[in-house]
């Protein structure tokens, strides 16, 4: 590792984050070389960064992925964080071919039948609408915390991502839901009503359940499936390349 390789970067900046602040991080990302872009899910973690990056007004491009699945208190939240905090979030979507391609090999609810198809669905709705949405940047911002899931226990505030060439930041890895709850109330941060239903995960409306007392945060994602461990491939890469369907 060189003293100025991506991987050295990352892990300078891991260190330089843990020391500060919420806006303290987002100030140094937006203040760094290269184009950073935070992608939200709307999800109450995500709505945090939004409103520090908004009412900051930094230089942080904010995104998300438009999955055309996702609930419609999702989408109304949409316009309604971007009016509150004078944002624009710039809306990426899946390709029709795509979907059309997948619908064709599994069935447009295949999702449900095979880890393989679910995988593949989230690549067609999801990871190429990504990596769209993070073309040209040098930083990617996320909302991922230690204390989601035991899989994200050990998620650092920033790490290089050598798949996408880039440098993952991930500036609530420290904070607690606890932690979260405050800060919105705080700042009158809008959030998505379903969390008062029993959502604290909120993904794409097929693939995502309330959570019984004492699940985990994540447990009402593709719950029907066994891996505890389970992604979507945005985070975890999990999808092998034989699931992924080609337009004809």
């Amino acid at each position: 590792m060189t003293l100025h390789s991506p991987e050295h970067t990352a892990q300078a900046l891991d260190a330089r984050l843990a020391a500060a602040s919420l806006q303290e991080r987002l100030a140094i990302i937006a203040a760094e070389e290269g184009r950073a872009v935070f992608t939200t899910s709307l999800g109450i973690e995500d709505q945090v960064i939004t409103a520090a990056i908004g009412l900051a007004q930094l230089p942080i491009s904010v995104s998300t992925l438009e999955t055309g699945r996702l609930f419609k208190q999702t989408l109304d939240l949409i316009a309604e964080t971007e009016e509150r905090f004078g944002i624009s979030i710039e809306r990426f979507v899946p390709k029709q071919d795509d979907i059309d391609a997948y619908a064709a090999k599994f069935g447009l609810n295949g999702f449900y039948e095979s880890v393989e198809a679910r995988h593949a669905c989230c690549h067609v709705r999801k990871l190429v609408p990504l990596a769209e949405a993070l073309a040209g940047a040098r930083f990617w911002i996320t909302g991922l915390r230690r204390s989601q899931s035991g899989n994200r226990a050990a998620t650092p505030f920033a790490e290089y991502d050598a798949e996408r060439g880039l440098i993952k930041v991930n500036p609530l890895a420290d904070w607690s839901i606890e932690d979260i709850n405050a800060y919105v109330e705080a700042e009158s941060v809008p959030t998505n009503p379903l969390h008062k239903r029993g959502y604290p995960s909120i993904g794409c409306e097929p693939c995502t359940r309330a959570i019984k007392p004492g699940e985990p945060e994540r447990a009402g994602r593709w719950w029907w499936e066994n891996d505890e461990k389970r992604e979507c491939g945005l985070h975890v890469p999990e999808a092998p390349a034989s699931a992924i369907p080609t337009p004809a």
